[in-house]
């Protein structure tokens, strides 16, 4: 960890406030008419996801912690656990699901993903923006059914349920958003 001043900031750093890692989501020099500069900042909480907004006087010193982003691969389901293999060491690592937040519902077996690690815990995940998944159990589209923007509830391969419209079967292929769960098109 190196001591950075409140000075040097950059959006999308990792600092270590209140022995909390926090990411600089935005920050604002301040020089008002009376009295000294301060640094006007909003922070999220690596690990829970909040934001706060903390003010931090001029000159200031934080911890900056670097956070290692390491391609992962998903090999199977131990138990609750997931494991996963280092795309460069070929270590295995078993992973609590708790610890990589929406992950299981859009990563099926030998597909890659990103993980945020500081030292050798994992403390968030980098999804693309969407994914394709194979519907495995969704009811049957009824001949003559066309109203506009119905929808009929789906089972995906990962156990996600989402809304997709009748025209869709079992054993089709779609895109799904990984930021709100939700059907985007046919893949």
């Amino acid at each position: 960890m190196t001591s950075i001043s409140t000075n040097d900031f950059k959006n999308g750093w990792t600092v270590m406030v209140d022995s909390n890692l926090m990411q600089i989501v935005e920050f604002q020099h301040v020089k008002p008419g009376k009295g000294p500069a301060f640094v006007r900042t909003k922070l999220k909480n690596v690990r829970t996801g909040s934001v706060i907004e903390k003010t931090f006087r001029a000159g200031e010193s934080l911890e900056r912690v670097n956070i290692d982003k390491r391609e992962m691969q998903y090999l199977y389901r131990d138990g609750s656990d997931l494991v996963f293999m280092d795309s460069e060491t070929y270590e295995q690592i078993s992973v609590a699901p708790e610890s990589v937040g929406d992950l299981p519902d859009y990563i099926v077996e030998s597909d890659s993903a990103i993980l945020l690690m500081f030292g050798s815990e994992i403390v968030g995940t980098e999804l693309s923006a969407s994914v394709e998944l194979l519907i495995t159990e969704t009811e049957p589209g009824i001949q003559g059914d066309r109203v506009s923007g119905a929808t009929k509830p789906a089972l995906l391969e990962t156990g996600l349920n989402v809304q997709v419209p009748l025209f869709l079967e079992t054993g089709e292929k779609i895109k799904v958003d990984t930021r709100t769960g939700s059907y985007i098109s046919r893949a």
